[in-house]
């Protein structure tokens, strides 16, 4: 475990050194550093290197600690090309599509950079704390570099306790969206990029030891177990306790700062559910620091093709969401209003108790709202489609955002399924790779369970089609998913759906992790089922949810998806301009005829007790 750790959290930026997790670092207490930052685009990266591939001059350093203004007016032949503090301003956290028009199809370089005033103590740290950047981020305090980090959907902070000085501060980040082949995710995709801080930013001020990791839980044979890791100087040896529904549990650190303890639950603890999303107040402290959260304790495993939650079996009644707020011009700023407006569709509405969280890492807003609304949670890492399955940088790539996803989020009851990949070709390099993922999400995660949306073959048997689930992968996973499009990606006709059969050949839990149809909300043509109208993507749920229904080891299923999102590919000027449309309900909010479809089925299976 702990060699795994030291692996994954190695610095991208600083070779060897590793990174702080600083974990629930959403709520400590800290300066927020967003709101207004002026910004620059560097489409050919001026601000990176010079025409030879050399430093970038002084003139050119979007980053440097200079007030340009006042180096022109001191010095008649400097010559500046850029000037941050005179540069547009946009409110961030946000996507730079909704900085100005022109920004609508950009993909590339653009710098950000605000001033904050500090006033660093002695014997205190800092840590600036990214929720993410899309898709890299280099990161200069003052003018001095302090880190890069890839991956666009999770948080990464760096140490910054040096570089503050009294008063006045300049913080510029290069956020730079552009992917490729060996990127995870990749170029090919089929949502929107949103580059830009996304996510918000924080100046974190700690004690020069303090909790940089705590996890608490629930164990399956009935434990709170509390785990964790101090650093600083005074890690080794401190004494820890944790305050946990009405226990008070101490441990004394090991040599490299980590430290365990664990205690029979207490037979009042309440145990979270959807019915009953009990969440309690959580003190850890060390030395002169105190964490504090809100967590919630449940158990969930399976048992044959059953998932359990707290011991009996459950119906996954979900959906799928993208971190697209509600809005006819979203800019992926995903505030705890827009996670609990998105969320509250998935729970009255619906009347659902499961959401997938697609395609990547979301934000701690939505995690952290769906445990108080009780909402169990899918959430996956973006290893899809045309990822460099046989490159070993690729695949480094993966386990660190893993790690970076489950360390971040191991404290929310509300999440049960860690996902490794979604629709891959089985092949011999892909095998290894997410099997490689799943035995990482094992070591880092023993209380949840792995999934992957899988794909399937299709064969004839007595005249009807059957869909076949022999993915070699399965035999890593304890839940297996497929995402099934039949009627609308295949010319079946609808009213034959309810007689596709399915086969699978291990014994454990299936999800249908996808199945939809596009319609415009507002298009209707009910005499001839024309794809894209309502009345064609409500006939497809119907007969599609007629197949489900035969399926009897069906353990739960999120269609796609909740909301019609953003996607450049997805172009046809009538229907869809720019758009996915196989929402339940549009961008805007507008349920579709469909949304009451999968809203009744939901609702038959949940006043059945399931």
């Amino acid at each position: 475990m702990k060699a795994l750790l030291a692996l994954l959290l190695v610095s991208l930026a600083t070779p060897g050194s590793a990174a702080p997790v600083l974990v629930a670092g959403d709520i400590r207490p800290a300066q927020d550093l967003t709101g207004p930052w002026h910004w620059s685009a560097d489409p050919y990266r001026d601000g990176v290197a010079g025409f030879h591939g050399e430093e970038p001059g002084l003139g050119h350093r979007r980053y440097a600690d200079v007030d340009v203004e006042a180096e022109m007016a001191k010095h008649p032949n400097a010559l500046f090309e850029f000037d941050m503090a005179r540069s547009p301003i946009a409110t961030l956290p946000s996507s730079w599509i909704n900085h100005d028009p022109t920004m609508r199809h950009y993909d590339g370089l653009v710098w950000y950079q605000r001033g904050f005033e500090a006033q660093p103590r002695a014997g205190r740290r800092y840590f600036l704390r990214f929720g993410a950047a899309e898709y890299r981020a280099d990161v200069f305090v003052n003018g001095k570099r302090v880190g890069s980090h890839e991956g666009g959907f999770t948080p990464f902070a760096f140490e910054v306790t040096g570089l503050l000085r009294a008063g006045a501060n300049q913080v510029t980040v290069g956020v730079d969206s552009q992917r490729s082949d060996a990127t995870v995710p990749p170029t090919v995709t089929d949502w929107e990029t949103y580059g830009g801080l996304t996510r918000p930013v924080r100046l974190i001020e700690v004690p020069a030891t303090y909790v940089d990791d705590a996890w608490i839980r629930l164990t399956r044979d009935g434990h709170i177990r509390a785990s964790g890791r101090l650093d600083g100087p005074a890690a080794a040896g401190a004494e820890v306790r944790v305050r946990v529904a009405g226990l008070l549990l101490t441990a004394r650190s090991a040599a490299d700062g980590s430290w365990s303890v664990e205690a029979a639950a207490p037979r009042t603890l309440k145990r979270w559910s959807p019915d009953s999303p009990t969440l309690y107040d959580v003190i850890v402290e060390a030395g002169e620091d105190r964490l504090t959260d809100r967590i919630g304790f449940r158990t969930i495993a399976v048992r044959g093709r059953q998932i359990l939650l707290n011991g009996k079996p459950i119906f996954l009644r979900g959906i799928s969401v993208h971190e697209e707020e509600l809005g006819a011009d979203p800019t992926r700023a995903m505030t705890p209003a827009a996670a609990r407006a998105l969320l509250a569709e998935v729970k009255t509405g619906l009347h659902g108790n499961f959401v997938r969280l697609a395609h990547y890492p979301h934000a701690e807003a939505m995690t952290r709202a769906a445990d108080e609304m009780g909402l169990i949670v899918w959430s996956e890492i973006p290893v899809y489609w045309r990822v460099a399955f046989g490159r070993p940088e690729t695949l480094a790539l993966a386990r660190t955002m893993l790690a970076e996803n489950i360390l971040r989020d191991r404290n929310r009851a509300a999440i049960a399924l860690w996902s490794v990949g979604n629709e891959t070709p089985v092949g011999a390099d892909r095998n290894a790779f997410l099997a490689a993922l799943a035995g990482d999400v094992r070591k880092l995660d023993d209380t949840r369970l792995v999934t992957a949306a899988l794909l399937t073959r299709r064969e004839q048997r007595d005249g009807h089609p059957v869909m076949v689930l022999d993915d070699p992968l399965a035999a890593s996973l304890d839940v297996l998913a497929v995402n099934t499009y039949n009627g609308w990606y295949t010319d079946d006709r609808l009213a034959d759906l309810p007689a596709i059969g399915w086969r699978v050949n291990e014994d454990k839990p299936l999800i249908l992790s996808e199945l939809g149809a596009d319609a415009k909300a507002g298009f209707h043509d009910p005499a001839t089922l024309r794809k894209y109208s309502e009345e064609f993507q409500a006939e497809y749920y119907r007969q599609t949810l007629a197949m489900a229904a035969k399926i009897p080891f069906l353990a739960g299923m999120s269609p796609w998806i909740l909301k019609d999102f953003r996607s450049p590919r997805r172009q046809h000027p009538v229907f869809q301009q720019g758009w996915n449309r196989k929402g339940l309900i549009s961008e805007t909010g507008q349920r579709k005829l469909a949304f009451d479809v999968l809203a009744g089925f939901y609702r038959e299976i949940e006043a059945e007790g399931r």
